[in-house]
C-alpha cells in the first residue's frame, strides 16, 4: 500500500469521528471555561506571538531528541555502556518536548471542522500519545536496570513517531493546514476602483473585488478599512464575520484582526491579513496594496 493510500484511508476512517470530536470537545471546553485567560493561553500556544505556528517548532524537540536515543542506545549495545545516561537524558528531554509538542498540536487541531481533518489530526495525535506513554514506559524501565526492555519499548514509540509524522506532513502539504491562506499575491498596485461609496453601509462588512482578489470593506463613519477577504487560517470569508472594537472576526474558526493594519489579535491565525490604503475619489471607494513596513 503506498503513502497516499494510507492517507486517504486515515481521511475515511469514520471510527475515528467520535474519537476527534470527543477530544475537541475536551480542548475546546477547557479553553472556554477560563474565559479570556484561556484565550490568551490558546494564542501563544497557536503562536499569535510568533507570527508562526508555533507547534510545528515545538515538534523538533522530541524528534530530534528520541533520534539522539535511538544512536546512543545502538551505541551502548555496540559496547560503550558510559552512552547510557546520554541516551537515558535523550530520552528525557523528548518526554518534555512531547508536552510542548501535544499542548501547540491539539490547540490548533481543535479548531479544525473539515472531517477529513480531524480525522487525520485525531490519528495523529493518537499515534504520539501512545508513542509518549512507550517512551515514559523506557524511562521507567531503563531507571530499574531493564535495560534492553527500555530500548524495545523506545524502538516501537519511535517507529510510532514516524508514522504520526508523515500524518503531520499529510496534514501541512495535502490538506493545507498551518499554512497561509490569505491572498498576497497579485495584490492591486495602483489605485483601484472597487465599489461606489454610497453603496458602502456603515458597520457592515462587505465584499468587493481588487484587481481579481476579493477584499471586506469596512465603513465605520468616515473611516474606511480594507483588508483581504480571504482569512489566512483556512480561508475564511471575512465579509461574513462580526465587527467589534476596531476588529472582524472570521466566521469559520473565530480568528479576529484588527481593521486597521490586519494583524492578528486572536488566534487560530498566526498570519496577519494582507491590508489596503482606502481612498475616495468621484464617489468611488479605491485600493491599493499598502506599501510593506
Amino acid at each position: 500500500m503506498d503513502s497516499i493510500a494510507v492517507s486517504e484511508r486515515v481521511e475515511s476512517a469514520e471510527w475515528l469521528e467520535p474519537v476527534a470530536d470527543g477530544l475537541q470537545k475536551a480542548v475546546g471546553g477547557a479553553y472556554e471555561a477560563t474565559g479570556e485567560a484561556g484565550q490568551k493561553v490558546a494564542d501563544a500556544l497557536h503562536g499569535v506571538w510568533l507570527g508562526h505556528p508555533l507547534h510545528p517548532a515545538i515538534t523538533d524537540i522530541p524528534i530530534g531528541a528520541w533520534t539522539a536515543a535511538v544512536v546512543f542506545d545502538a551505541m551502548e549495545i555496540a559496547g560503550n555502556e558510559k552512552i547510557a545516561p546520554g541516551a537515558d537524558a535523550a530520552v528525557a528531554v523528548g518526554l518534555a518536548g512531547a508536552v510542548g509538542a501535544a499542548l501547540t498540536g491539539l490547540t490548533d487541531w481543535h479548531k479544525l471542522s473539515e472531517p477529513s481533518s480531524k480525522r487525520v489530526g485525531a490519528a495523529h495525535a493518537v499515534l504520539n500519545i501512545t508513542a509518549t506513554l512507550l517512551y515514559t514506559a523506557s524511562l521507567i524501565a531503563r531507571k530499574k536496570g531493564h535495560r534492553a526492555f527500555g530500548r524495545g519499548l523506545s524502538w516501537v514509540g519511535y517507529s510510532l513517531v514516524g508514522a504520526s509524522a508523515y500524518l503531520g506532513g499529510a496534514l501541512v502539504y495535502d490538506q493545507k493546514i498551518g499554512v497561509d491562506h490569505a491572498d498576497r499575491e497579485g495584490l492591486a498596485e495602483e489605485w483601484t476602483s472597487v465599489l461606489a461609496l454610497d453603496k458602502l453601509e456603515d458597520n457592515k462588512p462587505t465584499k468587493a473585488d481588487a484587481a481579481g482578489t476579493p477584499i471586506v470593506l469596512v465603513k465605520k463613519g468616515e473611516k474606511i478599512f480594507a483588508l483581504a477577504n480571504a482569512c489566512s487560517h483556512l480561508g475564511g470569508p471575512l465579509d461574513e464575520g462580526e465587527l467589534c472594537n476596531g476588529s472582524i472576526t472570521c466566521p469559520w474558526h473565530a480568528s479576529r484582526f484588527a481593521l486597521d493594519d490586519g494583524r492578528v489579535l486572536d488566534g487560530p491565525a498566526t498570519y496577519p491579513q494582507p491590508k489596503f490604503d482606502v481612498r475616495i475619489e468621484n464617489g468611488q471607494v479605491q485600493v491599493k496594496a499598502a506599501a510593506p513596513k
